[in-house]
């Protein structure tokens, strides 16, 4: 009997393999004050990460959709790019155990699937895609989403993002995610890389702006400490997206 092959490129294999080299080069850095604790979710939430990309990272496609690192409540939980609890569970159908980082921080304890508290972004993103597509086999037929930077920093309770960083410290550290970046559009090939917020665009334009043909954009980013996001977040990404000829009105 003749088994059929896929038609499909072996994305995901590759797509594993540079989140291994991601990891294992941000965890042999160092961050100073004002950051007291760092989270790396590559390491301690591998197993989802894994299944993550193995699932939904198969196949060229038409828009990858860049993250800037992940939230406490989100991918600092479950490894997952925006990875509100119940988005990951119910919709992408991800759970499983999850670890501890090296260095815990009191403040922001890492529960896993059990965590109670919501990523709000997390939720406005998936369930835009969800609302908009129906079923994660549709979305992911030509959409991604990565995170540009996978380490959640934290200065004390408090989340700090890697623009906060040392200049000294920021520099390997954009130059490490840079390369996984480009790596990641190298293998997915897509037509379009959007940025989620503003400086996730400006680091995918400084990392890929050589690649040929590939065109940039933006939209909104659904953090709540937005006040433009917290009136209508998903009818301004969805305008956003349209405008851009992404995707249709």
């Amino acid at each position: 009997m003749t088994v059929p092959t896929s038609t499909e490129p072996a994305t995901a294999p590759i797509l594993i393999d540079a989140a291994l080299s991601l990891s294992a080069a941000v965890d042999a850095m160092h961050f100073s004050a004002p950051v007291t604790h760092v989270y790396n979710p590559l390491d301690y939430a591998w197993n989802i990460h894994r299944r993550y990309l193995e699932r939904f990272g198969a196949g060229h496609k038409r828009v990858v959709f860049v993250g800037m690192n992940p939230g406490p409540f989100g991918m600092a939980q479950i490894g997952v790019p925006f990875g509100e609890i119940a988005s990951a569970r119910d919709w992408l159908g991800l759970e499983g155990a999850v670890g501890q980082p090296a260095n815990i921080n009191a403040k922001r304890p890492v529960q896993g699937f059990a965590c109670t508290r919501s990523e709000v972004s997390g939720q406005r993103l998936w369930g835009l895609f969800r609302a908009r597509f129906g079923t994660p086999e549709a979305f992911f037929a030509e959409h991604f989403i990565v995170n540009y930077c996978p380490l959640a920093f934290f200065e004390g309770g408090r989340n700090l993002t890697p623009d906060k960083l040392v200049v000294g410290e920021r520099r390997p550290l954009l130059a490490a995610c840079d390369t996984h970046l480009r790596t990641v559009i190298a293998t997915l090939q897509p037509e379009w890389v959007i940025g989620i917020g503003n400086w996730a665009e400006t680091r995918a334009m400084e990392a890929l702006g050589d690649m040929h043909k590939l065109k940039f954009g933006r939209i909104l980013h659904p953090s709540p400490a937005s006040p433009i996001a917290n009136r209508g977040w998903a009818d301004a990404a969805t305008r956003q997206l349209v405008e851009l000829g992404i995707w249709d009105g």
